[in-house]
């Protein structure tokens, strides 16, 4: 899977394409953790509050990851209890982090590839677990997706690859 020019945005706020794009990752960072927590531990395993954060701020610009991220984490939380309250914090600083870094890569490179997925995965989730340790001070805890999230975030990154590159044309 090499790397791949496509056609990337960056829409800004003042653009209805931004909100419109947005409210639609969010219903997809709503209805995929809903399928994912079918399965036992499944929000854990394949951290699916992230896939449409990462591929709306890769494909559509940072604004649209921001928007996703910090929405469909308020709203699973308020509509189906999960995230827990106390997790809010450190699951809202790494969506803030993935979409920045997806979108300032994408916007830099103005290509997609599986190397690249990888940085943005790996940033995120890396600056975060130290974020989260500090906030919540028990490092088990913060260390817990690299425990047990690596096929959610080799989902993100080969997931995210064949979304953007094969599903979204425009």
């Amino acid at each position: 899977m090499e790397a791949t020019s496509i056609k990337l945005y960056s829409l800004d706020y003042s653009n209805s394409k931004t909100y419109f794009t947005g409210i639609v990752f969010i219903i997809g960072n709503l209805i995929f953790p809903q399928l994912c927590h079918l399965i036992p531990q499944g929000g854990i395993i394949f951290l699916p509050i992230y896939f449409f954060t990462l591929v709306g701020a890769f494909k559509y610009g940072w604004k649209v990851g921001l928007l996703t991220g910090i929405f469909s984490v308020l709203f699973n939380s308020l509509f189906f209890g999960m995230p827990l309250p106390e997790a809010l914090p450190a699951i809202i600083i790494k969506s803030v982090l993935l979409a920045f870094a997806a979108g300032i890569v994408a916007n830099y490179f103005k290509r997609i590839s599986i190397p690249l997925l990888l940085l943005v995965v790996l940033s995120y989730q890396l600056v975060g677990t130290f974020a989260e340790w500090f906030i919540i001070r028990d490092l088990k805890v913060a260390i817990q997706d690299f425990q047990m999230g690596i096929p959610g975030m080799s989902l993100q990154v080969f997931g995210g690859f064949l979304f953007v590159k094969y599903l979204i044309r425009k």
